[in-house]
């Protein structure tokens, strides 16, 4: 069965301070992205799709050259502001792309089959996409099932500030909620905490199951991604800055149009760039994983 990775590689990097999609942290010029490509390929993926910024086309076209020739199909889809359902017109106002949401939609012509999300920033490790392959082919994935691979929370905080994630609630293997907290940060003894809308801190113990926006869908998912797309616009299109983020169309999908949402766990440690302070622990963990021999010293060689 063909599976489809998708990369969303279009984000802005306003608190990283520059483009991590193509920061390099490998020692052959590396980027995080070309790290998800190596192990989605090695668990079976045989198509990756990158959603872009316009601007970062030409060079990763230039970065990846021939490098995946004769490994894995390459497509590049462009997520503009601008790229909309027809009958709907972006707010002049709005500088930026409308959220993960709507990074997987503008996607839509583009995969043909089951896939699976990341983002481009974001190291997952070998082992998390070995459970999304997996996830693809349960018994039990259909037109009307989706999944997660989740990490343990105290696994995914930044040493360098806080950071958003979705906390989940999960249970007989099922996926119920997930809710998007916009500013965590680490506790003492591994516990976290978050920052609720009026202002105050809330505890978390640093143990709860938690997206990084590593998803499975089937090819069914756009007819209800598209529905959704055009509810949010309806009562949203004149807000500048207002985003459609996937854990809330996963929550749709459950609570009001009965799908199923597997849940397996990874057992990885992540790690990224959210902040630039991060890049010198993003280079020291690759460095390790590359000594102990999880990755070639260069991958496409």
């Amino acid at each position: 069965m063909e599976k489809t990775l998708l990369v969303l590689a279009a984000g802005m990097g306003s608190r990283y301070g520059g483009i991590k999609q193509m920061d390099p942290v490998g020692p052959d010029g590396e980027f995080i992205l070309d790290y998800s490509v190596y192990d989605a390929i090695r668990a079976g993926f045989t198509q990756v799709v990158f959603i872009i910024r316009e601007e970062l086309e030409a060079p990763l076209r230039e970065h990846f050259g021939n490098r995946l020739d004769g490994k894995i199909g390459v497509k590049y889809v462009v997520q503009s502001y601008a790229k909309m359902p027809e009958g709907y017109t972006t707010l002049e106002a709005r500088k930026k792309p409308w959220g993960t949401g709507h990074a997987v939609w503008c996607a839509k012509d583009a995969i043909n089959g089951p896939f699976a999300m990341v983002n481009a920033d974001d190291f997952y490790g070998k082992d998390s996409f070995a459970e999304a392959a997996k996830l693809l082919d349960d018994k039990d994935f259909n037109d009307a099932t989706c999944g997660i691979v989740a990490f343990r929370l105290n696994n995914t905080l930044s040493e360098n500030g806080s950071v958003s994630r979705g906390i989940c609630a999960i249970k007989d293997g099922l996926l119920t909620d997930v809710v998007e907290r916009t500013t965590i940060e680490p506790a003492e003894g591994g516990a976290a905490r978050y920052q609720d809308d009026d202002g105050s801190w809330k505890p978390l113990t640093g143990m709860e199951p938690t997206s990084m926006n590593l998803w499975a869908f089937p090819k069914s998912v756009f007819a209800k991604l598209d529905a959704q797309w055009r509810a949010f616009l309806d009562v949203n299109l004149q807000e500048p800055k207002k985003e459609f983020f996937i854990p809330t169309v996963v929550n749709t999908l459950i609570k009001q149009d009965g799908w199923k949402c597997i849940s397996r766990t990874s057992p990885e440690k992540w790690f990224g760039m959210t902040y630039s302070e991060d890049r010198a622990i993003v280079l020291e963990q690759v460095k390790k994983l590359t000594e102990a021999g999880v990755y070639p010293a260069g991958l496409w060689r």
